[in-house]
């Protein structure tokens, strides 16, 4: 059965209005998802109903949202293919990336060791382990990807030596689109002792993700990319991983017992979830995931590739356009640059005409720097999306470039 994504909309509140008196064209779902009405209702309803903290209440309230809480982990587990166990809430997926290298990197990382990432990622899943290579006088080396994207694989396998100790990479690129094979880069990376991050922020809202059938080590994603709310996001973890792994932050609620002279933690994963956590967070996620499911996920997918084309046959179109980020396999991500025009200006044209689209380095200067330019226009799609954004987005960039060309 065809999509129906006309149908779809009617469950995002936000598109049905008009921006500077042109119907909204939202294409930024890369930065940030629209929410749907389910979702901002279970927020609701959560807070005017049943919010208490969590775990150690015995009053009605604090059960009732302990259970709402605990219940959105094991949605979240039973989504990804994980264990309940292996679910760690944390912010978003910058947080879960830079847990991971605070515990496991700096107990496994030491001088002259190596963490290995490519090309493509995002700031998050750079930024974390170069901190750590400073720290601990270790080298941070870079798998180079190829002029339309992709990672030259045969390269990243070579650049695993005795002394990486974990290789850390995009599962799809926010900036190029790009869809790397991650079962393959996990495969070759185990067979050679190294433990694999994998930062699927852009992977979990456009495809169906089973960790267990991955085999990475660790998987981050963030709520605000799901259609869920933002502030709320997920570590995946092999249990085992966490088992051994140190807390990331202290305090309150990740623990057992506390003397002035010892504390003895909880067990994964509330060792990692010091403080109250966003309890309100973890039960919208619940309910995108909710929402999710309740979709036909292939015809979700096969819809977004259908865009995609129809929108790269579009731009290719249009005179002096370059897409930047051309692999063989893509997300619905469209980076482009167009001659003569900053991407500052077009995301600034096409706003006035009610377009959303993002502009600038996306938080990935190295893939900028590789290409050869400061900054893109990124117009990125999600289920909600329609031949008609496309083809108002084409309109929008011929009247940007009848402004400045």
């Amino acid at each position: 059965m065809r999509f129906d994504a006309e149908r779809v909309r009617k469950d995002f509140p936000i598109l049905g209005q008009t921006v500077h008196g042109k119907p909204l064209v939202f294409l930024d779902s890369a930065a940030s998802a629209q929410k749907p009405q389910c979702v901002i209702d279970a927020i609701s309803r959560f807070y005017a109903h049943d919010y208490a903290n969590i775990h150690r209440g015995v009053y009605e309230l604090s059960v009732r949202a302990t259970a709402a809480v605990e219940q959105a982990r094991e949605k979240i587990a039973r989504f990804i293919g994980a264990a309940v166990n292996e679910i760690v809430f944390v912010r978003n997926a910058t947080e879960a990336i830079n847990l991971v290298a605070a515990s496991f990197g700096r107990e496994h990382v030491g001088e002259g060791d190596e963490v290995l990432i490519t090309h493509m990622e995002h700031h998050a899943n750079i930024v974390p382990w170069q901190r750590l290579c400073q720290e601990k006088r270790a080298v941070l080396r870079v798998a180079p990807i190829d002029d339309r994207g992709q990672l030259l694989l045969d390269a990243f396998e070579e650049m695993i030596t005795t002394r990486t100790k974990i290789a850390a990479v995009t599962h799809v690129s926010n900036a190029l689109g790009t869809i790397n094979p991650v079962e393959e880069i996990t495969r070759i990376a185990h067979a050679r002792g190294v433990p694999v991050l994998l930062d699927g922020a852009q992977a979990v809202p456009h495809g169906r993700v089973d960790v267990h059938a991955l085999d990475c080590d660790f998987y981050a994603f963030s709520g605000h990319k799901l259609f869920g709310p933002s502030g709320i996001g997920v570590l995946y973890a092999k249990a085992a991983r966490l088992e051994a792994m140190p807390p990331y932050m202290s305090g309150g609620e990740m623990i057992l017992s506390v003397t002035f002279e010892n504390t003895i933690y909880k067990e994964p994963p509330y060792k990692f979830e010091a403080g109250t956590p966003d309890l309100a967070g973890a039960v919208g996620l619940g309910a995108a995931i909710d929402y999710l499911r309740a979709q036909d996920l292939d015809a979700v997918a096969a819809h977004e590739r259908e865009l995609l084309a129809y929108a790269s046959d579009a731009l290719a179109e249009i005179p002096d356009l370059r897409l930047i980020g051309t692999a063989e396999h893509k997300a619905a991500v469209l980076s482009f640059v167009l001659d003569g025009v900053h991407p500052h200006d077009i995301g600034t044209i096409l706003d006035r005409e009610g377009i959303c689209v993002r502009t600038g380095h996306h938080c990935a200067q190295p893939v900028m720097q590789r290409f050869g330019i400061p900054a893109t226009a990124r117009a990125s799609l999600a289920l909600y999306n329609t031949r008609d954004d496309i083809d108002a987005l084409v309109a929008g960039l011929h009247r940007v470039r009848e402004v400045f060309v």
